[in-house]
């Protein structure tokens, strides 16, 4: 159905959230979507949110994260057809507001983004904050450009650029895929994103992400693989996941 990569602008894992633990590594994903009953040909405007946390084990320094890569289940879609595209240039250096200031217009989502900050050989501070989605376009390809300003330990910005690529074959169809921040000796604690843009075009919604349910005849609902992620740590050390849901079938 569709992924990326939360609730409002802080929805905490839950229950059921998939937890991996790998090479001194703990990785929690949780996501979900929106509404549950969907058609069963065809597809409806959704409202799709994932969360990640990661975590040292063992008092092990915090693993720093080189590369995202989220998996949509092939029942759902992306597109930014109708949607201006915000270029980089325009939010990045930029505050929130001036980057809302440029590219409202294209804004899909919103989410959280945190780090743990390396501030001396020794002292490190948690830094989040606010992160905007923007759909824009990506050395020519379709992309989500993930603002994010904070103010701790300084105010600064930074934009994730998930860029949007589409496999023809397997459980899964539209592929994001980021190269995370890597200045200084930052390393990604958590990140939150809500995909929820909805266009009106000849007087019917169209989402920025939609889906359908892929229930078979006869059958109510369905339980389904929703996203599968995987995070690249540099050092080599990847871990995979998958979060599974639930949809109810109409039609």
């Amino acid at each position: 159905m569709a992924a990326c990569a939360l609730a409002a602008l802080a929805l905490g894992a839950t229950a059921s959230a998939e937890t991996v633990q790998r090479g001194g590594v703990r990785v929690q994903v949780d996501g979900e979507i929106a509404p549950k009953r969907l058609p069963r040909h065809g597809s409806a405007p959704v409202r799709v949110s994932v969360v990640t946390r990661i975590a040292a084990l063992g008092g092990a320094p915090q693993p720093k994260l080189r590369r995202v890569t989220i998996e949509i289940n092939r029942d759902g879609s992306i597109s930014g057809a109708g949607l201006p595209a915000c270029r980089l240039s325009d939010i990045q250096p930029a505050t929130t507001a001036k980057a809302l200031a440029a590219c409202r217009a294209s804004l899909v989502g919103k989410g959280t983004f945190a780090a743990d900050v390396s501030l001396g050989s020794r002292v490190r501070m948690p830094s989040s904050g606010a992160l905007h989605a923007f759909y824009g376009r990506y050395k020519g390809k379709p992309a989500i450009l993930g603002h994010v300003y904070g103010r701790t330990p300084v105010p600064s910005s930074v934009t994730l650029v998930f860029v949007i690529s589409e496999r023809r074959k397997g459980r899964f169809g539209t592929v994001l895929t980021a190269q995370m921040p890597g200045a200084g000796g930052s390393a990604v604690t958590g990140m939150t994103l809500r995909l929820d843009r909805v266009l009106k075009r000849g007087g019917k919604r169209r989402g920025f992400v939609s889906a359908g349910c892929p229930a078979p005849r006869g059958f109510p609902g369905a339980t389904f693989p929703l996203v599968r992620t995987r995070l690249d740590f540099a050092g080599g050390r990847t871990v995979s996941t998958t979060v599974s849901r639930q949809c109810r079938a109409r039609g």
